[in-house]
């Protein structure tokens, strides 16, 4: 059973402030068959982005994406994050204070992604199309 990539520690996550480095960071998720995931400055502050989309796995189940949303909700709430956006193959989040911050987060939302979707590809069950 092919795996997909495999979740990224903070300290590897890419910088890819700049339209090259994103450019080259998504491409290299693509050929690595990898979820896509990143940060980037947006003036002061950072910006977490993270697509399913550029691995050829199922996208993640709604109910998995429940549990996500709730996560970043939390971080909202939290005042960790001031915007988020969540769906089965796209997760953005935005306005982090700091680098480090934005790493912890990209790396554990990362890492979740990766996990959800080798249960869903390990696990039979009902699957939706792509």
């Amino acid at each position: 059973m092919p795996t997909h990539g495999t979740p990224l520690p903070a300290a590897l996550i890419p910088d890819c402030t700049g339209p090259e480095a994103h450019h080259t960071a998504y491409r290299s998720a693509k050929t690595n068959n990898a979820i896509f995931v990143c940060i980037a400055r947006q003036g002061q502050r950072w910006k977490v982005e993270l697509d399913a989309m550029a691995s050829s796995g199922p996208l993640i189940p709604d109910e998995a994406v429940t549990v996500l949303r709730s996560a970043a909700e939390a971080l909202v709430l939290a005042d960790t994050v001031t915007q988020a956006n969540i769906a089965p193959d796209y997760i953005s989040m935005w306005e982090i204070e700091t680098e480090e911050r934005a790493r912890e987060i990209a790396a554990a939302f990362h890492a979740a992604l990766h996990g959800l979707q080798q249960l869903y590809i390990t696990v039979p069950g009902q699957r939706r199309s792509a």
